[in-house]
């Protein structure tokens, strides 16, 4: 590697180093990180904030900020509220039987929303119902990204790699929900069974508590009518051209930032409170994140460890397949799933045409996908869902660290990939 190439390596290892120990709070170190990489060229200022491959994604950027805005507008409906209620009586007060229905809820919503406009709609519910019945936030806020994660590998929409793996490989909607759904739906289950024993911590069950709950009627939690009404209707318009917005030709962050902008000037509410609300933190954060990442991208690094790696597998297509699933884990853990999946998905495509194209070599995709959107679930920032959370959860006064979420994660990433590699093993070699 060049001298450049190791100098972006060293301020990328430095900077993890201090968000993994807390050190410097993230944000400080993410942006602090991004000024070196310039200061030291190992990217420029047009690479970092016009390059659609080595730059800041403005795409995701005003994608959350739009949902975000959206959020900041519903929370004040009491809608929040109503549907905290109604998930902690359905749950008739139980802890457990809580966490699941709200796995099961989040992987759905997950799979045909982005898993970013999924946390930010869940999470705030989330903490509201944790806060009723008395139990620890955190468990729960991880546990539901988790399933985010897991649930938006199910269809071309779910999860940004997706989108950008579907493109590249010219696979559909269909396409996914048909090699990727099976697999999401049994990691789900499995996950549910697997936060019994993690997070049973948290599972203090308080009658008094949930008699109390019970006794609530969520129509009394709506605080206005008529701005819910007007948020439904946004809502809707803004979820309609998500699922459409290839065939609209607009991009989901037009959508999403349309959709804040027109909610934020119908809701007659003041738009410096409403602004306030916004998750600056976390937008500054990814800022940094992309600036970093894409010297990374510019100085060659990933992309000469993903030819080494298709170079490794040449010619063998169980080996690649095992390959792309398991490596992929590693690089989205450590940096975040969409840039990581941008500077690797066209060695992969590369791999597939030498392969025998599509028909004969599709499981190098899917395996590919698989290991990107599951690694998400390693590391605080492996996956923007994860980013969102974690701010989320700071600014209601619940901190979440980076080793609080990679103890929980690093065991559902072994556990997920492992039933991944004998489920990729099964259907396209054993059965094929």
């Amino acid at each position: 590697m060049s001298v450049t190439a190791w100098l972006a390596l060293a301020v990328f290892a430095t900077v993890y180093l201090l968000i993994a120990t807390e050190r410097v709070h993230r944000v400080t170190a993410a942006l602090g990180g991004a000024v070196v990489m310039l200061v030291l060229g190992t990217t420029s200022p047009e690479h970092a904030f016009f390059s659609d491959v080595t730059g800041i994604d403005w795409n995701v950027i005003f994608l959350l900020l739009g949902m975000m805005l959206i959020v900041a507008v519903l929370k004040r409906t009491g809608l929040f509220e109503f549907v905290a209620i109604w998930a902690a009586k359905r749950a008739r007060g139980r802890p457990y039987r809580l966490m699941v229905l709200l796995i099961l809820a989040t992987a759905f919503l997950s799979a045909w929303l982005d898993n970013v406009t999924t946390v930010l709609l869940i999470a705030p519910v989330t903490i509201v119902v944790c806060r009723r019945l008395g139990v620890p936030v955190v468990p729960y806020l991880i546990a539901e990204v988790m399933a985010c994660n897991i649930g938006g590998a199910a269809t071309l929409i779910g999860d940004p790699p997706n989108i950008m793996i579907g493109s590249r490989a010219g696979l559909s909607f269909n396409d996914f929900l048909l090699h990727m759904a099976p697999i999401t739906t049994l990691l789900i289950v499995v996950f549910a069974v697997m936060s019994r024993w993690m997070f049973r911590s948290a599972f203090h069950y308080d009658p008094k508590r949930a008699k109390q709950i019970m006794e609530m009627r969520e129509r009394d939690a709506i605080t206005d009518t008529r701005l819910l009404a007007v948020s439904g209707v946004v809502i809707a318009v803004v979820m309609v051209c998500f699922v459409l917005h290839t065939t609209l030709h607009l991009e989901p962050s037009v959508v999403a930032i349309s959709g804040g902008l027109v909610l934020l000037a119908v809701s007659r509410l003041n738009t410096r409170e409403v602004v306030a609300d916004v998750e600056w933190e976390t937008l500054a954060f990814f800022t940094g994140l992309f600036v970093m990442v894409g010297a990374l991208v510019q100085t060659g690094i990933i992309t000469d460890l993903g030819e080494a790696a298709a170079r490794a597998t040449e010619g063998r297509l169980f080996g690649a397949s095992m390959a792309l699933l398991f490596g992929s884990v590693v690089p989205s853990a450590v940096i975040d799933n969409i840039p990581f999946v941008a500077s690797v998905s066209p060695i992969v495509s590369e791999i597939v045409e030498s392969s025998g194209g599509l028909e004969e070599a599709g499981v190098l995709w899917w395996a590919f996908a698989l290991g990107a959107d599951l690694g998400g679930n390693a590391t605080i920032i492996a996956s923007s869902a994860n980013v969102v959370v974690v701010g989320i959860a700071d600014r209601s006064g619940h901190h979440i660290s980076f080793w609080q979420f990679s103890r929980y994660g690093l065991v559902v990433t072994a556990v997920t990939i492992a039933i991944s590699g004998l489920y990729v093993w099964l259907r396209y070699f054993v059965l094929a």
